[in-house]
């Protein structure tokens, strides 16, 4: 996994996929999508050839993952006779906008679509196409804009209870909120000195809106990063010391999503320093204030 990893965040595809031949060469084919395990444990695709097969895409990880991943569904299409796309159901109408071509069903864990001539998690796609990133460059979903004011920033600060290290204290955002009018994204209400200090609805629609109608976004490592980044939005993205695979400790850039800068802790648990690169690089953007969009 170490190695795959390094492989990923060095951009060297060709390594990360020889790895992923390696391991999928290695597994007992009894065990494919194991009943015993919770869906995000499985694995699914046996390696069959994809080309002119139906092909049933499952999202068995995280809304993140699967919108990271949904990039690949169009040249996906493009090879297979059918594309059918398992997603989870709040994320139906956003994948939808993904490309012509892929039908999209809501998947219910109590009850998934029986298998296909092909079956396939979504995060196996790079892996099975051969495609990097950049094959499929964002944006690739799309979203109504809501009407926000000039120089808007949408601010999420909280990563849920997969993982609390990518949580940042809201208390810490507050210096962000006197460069320009800000928007919360978190489901919940704030003191901070946003316009809608009631929180933001915990509904996909109303979220990716205030996303598209943002000049800027700024969180954490949550979902909310990969749909910015795949509706293609200037993001500044605040990551823990040692962050997921997908990001690089070391970079301020993504190859997944080009509009996304990386700020990392220097040392696990600082966040003080990642907030004050972040405010310094806001204020000189000379959005405006927010008493001067009242």
């Amino acid at each position: 996994m170490a190695l795959w990893v390094a492989a990923m965040r060095a951009e060297d595809y060709d390594a990360a996929w020889a790895l992923a031949a390696r391991t999928l060469a290695e597994r007992d084919p009894a065990t494919r999508d194991d009943p015993t395990l919770p869906y995000h444990l499985r694995w699914v695709w046996n390696g069959r050839a994809i080309d002119r097969r139906d092909v049933l895409v499952r999202c068995y990880h995280g809304l993140g993952d699967t919108i990271q991943f949904a990039r690949f569904l169009p040249p996906l299409a493009a090879r297979a006779a059918s594309v059918t796309v398992e997603v989870q159901p709040r994320l139906c109408d956003l994948i939808a906008t993904v490309g012509r071509g892929i039908t999209i069903v809501p998947f219910y864990v109590a009850r998934p679509l029986p298998p296909a001539e092909v079956d396939i998690e979504i995060t196996e796609l790079d892996f099975a196409l051969r495609l990097p990133p950049d094959a499929t460059p964002a944006p690739y979903l799309r979203a109504a804009a809501a009407p926000l004011p000039r120089g808007a920033v949408a601010l999420c600060y909280g990563a849920g209870d997969w993982d609390g290290e990518r949580s940042v204290p809201s208390a810490l955002f507050a210096p962000l909120c006197r460069f320009a009018p800000c928007f919360t994204l978190m489901p919940e209400p704030t003191d901070l000195a946003v316009r809608n200090p009631q929180g933001c609805p915990l509904d996909m629609a109303h979220t990716a809106g205030l996303i598209s109608g943002a000049d800027l976004v700024i969180t954490v490592d949550t979902m909310i990063a990969h749909l910015a980044g795949a509706l293609g939005k200037p993001t500044w993205l605040l990551l823990k010391a040692e962050p997921d695979w997908r990001w690089s400790p070391d970079a301020r850039r993504s190859a997944w999503y080009p509009t996304i800068r990386l700020y990392a802790q220097p040392r696990a648990g600082d966040w003080g320093t990642v907030i004050a690169d972040v405010e310094r690089d806001l204020a000189a953007l000379g959005l405006p204030a927010l008493e001067d969009s009242i």
